[in-house]
Order: structure tokens, then sequence, then C-alpha cells
């Protein structure tokens, strides 16, 4: 193959990626220029991509405002999601390590049953979710939506391909220095599982910070929702408001995207080990 034929395959690459990303990236590029319009030029039908003028009354306005607690609800919801993703690494990391390196009968079962429970759909244990919530107290609270879906089969299915390519070798000669199982575990799988942890804990968080059904279910006063279920709130009241719906998306997006920027070297390297070996 010729330089210039790998050239223009190349360029062809490029400018297929290039259309690719401006496609998924037009829609948060106008939901951004829409929040930065007035009230008047937010609502025209016809579609302005610069705001004349630009300004922060949107902005002012849906954080200042009394109807719409959204300082309270990115609180609620920053709270629910970090602790709705810390609590899965503590509960999937032992399951998983343990499903990865130790044998014991019925092990390969209790995985594939662990798997099996991803093909359930979720809605379908909305009710019986409800129930147990209720049981404890906790509607209207913020650990009806941090803790029931902490035990997932996700967190352990990703952790246990990651820790499967864990050379065994380090293991064993930490066993041959007289470390326990349990010492093994915290000193050497989780410190080299890192990126698998930093990337579930990623999709953890992200996973509880868009959840937008559940919190309907158990979530009633305005002060106790977060932010998408207020979002969902505030399109209902001012259903006219793009300038406000789109400020509020705005806010809504940013802590996600400035962590995926943070995290992205360890979430590269946590999805691309975790499928090397089933």
């Amino acid at each position: 193959m010729t330089r210039d034929v790998r050239g223009l395959r190349r360029a062809l690459l490029h400018l297929t990626l290039v259309t690719i990303a401006a496609l998924y990236l037009s829609p948060l590029a106008y939901m951004l220029s829409t929040s930065f319009k007035t009230r008047r030029e937010a609502g025209v039908a016809e579609p302005r991509w610069i705001p004349a003028p630009a300004t922060l009354d949107a902005y002012r306005e849906i954080l200042t405002g009394t109807d719409s607690p959204i300082a309270r609800w990115f609180v609620n919801s920053l709270a629910a999601a970090t602790g709705h993703a810390a609590l899965v690494l503590v509960t999937a990391a032992p399951a998983a390590y343990a499903l990865a390196r130790l044998r014991f009968r019925g092990r390969n079962t209790i995985f594939a049953t662990v798997v099996a429970t991803l093909f359930v759909p979720p809605v379908v244990l909305l009710v019986p979710t409800f129930l147990i919530v209720n049981e404890l107290s906790w509607v209207d609270d913020l650990p009806a939506v941090i803790v029931p879906a902490a035990a997932g089969a996700f967190g352990v299915f990703f952790l246990r391909q990651f820790f499967v390519t864990l050379p065994r070798e380090l293991e064993e000669a930490a066993e041959l220095d007289g470390c326990n199982r349990w010492q093994i575990f915290t000193t050497i799988a989780l410190p080299l599982a890192r990126p698998a942890l930093v990337t579930l804990f990623l999709l953890s968080f992200l996973t509880n910070w868009n959840d937008f059904l559940w919190p309907l279910y158990v979530l009633f006063s305005p002060e106790s929702l977060t932010l998408p279920a207020g979002l969902g709130n505030l399109q209902g009241a001012n259903s006219i408001r793009y300038d406000l719906l789109m400020a509020g998306a705005v806010i809504a997006g940013l802590p996600v995207i400035v962590l995926y920027l943070v995290a992205q070297r360890w979430v590269i390297q946590g999805v691309s080990r975790s499928g090397l070996k089933g």
C-alpha cells in the first residue's frame, strides 16, 4: 500500500470520526447555547446557535428561585451518587475477588446466577424494592436512592473479569511471606485493580446521577428530590421556559463531564483490561 493511499485512508478515518463527534456534540452545544439566551429568544421556533445577547438570567433565576431549589437538588444528587458508588465498590469488590480467586464448590453456579440477574428488567423490581424501603422507613430520604441498587450484579461481573487477569505469582509470593487471603486482597489485588475500581465508581456514579424513575417513587418533598426528578418537576411547571430547562441540564451534566475528564485514564485502562479474559 502506497503512502498516498495510507494518507487518504487516514484522512477519511479522521473525517468520519469528526463527523460522528459533531453529531454527538451538537445537542450539547445547542443546550449550552440556549442556556445563555433570554426567555424570549429561547422560545423562538427558528433555532439560533449564538445567543444575541448572551445573558446569565436563566442561571440566576434557577439558582435563586424559591420554587425550584436546584442547589439543594444538586447536593442531594451529589451525596446520593457518591454514596451509592462507594457502596457498590464495598459490596462488589470482595464478591468479585472471591469468585475470581477462591476455589469452592458451586462457584461457577453462583457466578452464573449473578450474571443471569443482569437480564431481569429493573422495572420488575420497583414494587418489591419499594415495599422493602418502606419497611425500613427510608421513603423520602436519601438512603432510599443510595442503598437498594448498591449490590447489583454488574459490579461483581465487571471486577471479576479484571481480577482473573491479575498474575497469580504475586499472590503466591505473598502467601509464602505469610499473608492471609484478606491481606492479599487488600494489599495486592485492590491496588492493582485501581483502574477497574475507578471505572466502576464512575459508571455507578453516572447511573445513580441520571436515575429518574426510582427517585420519583421514593422521594416526595421538594427538599429531598435529586436533580433528574427535580428537573422533571421544573419542566412540568415551566414547560415553555427552555432557557431554565437548558440551564438546569447544563448544571446536571457538568459534574459528570468533569469527573470523566479527571478519571478518563483509569477508565480506559479499566475497560480494556476487564475484557481480556473470561
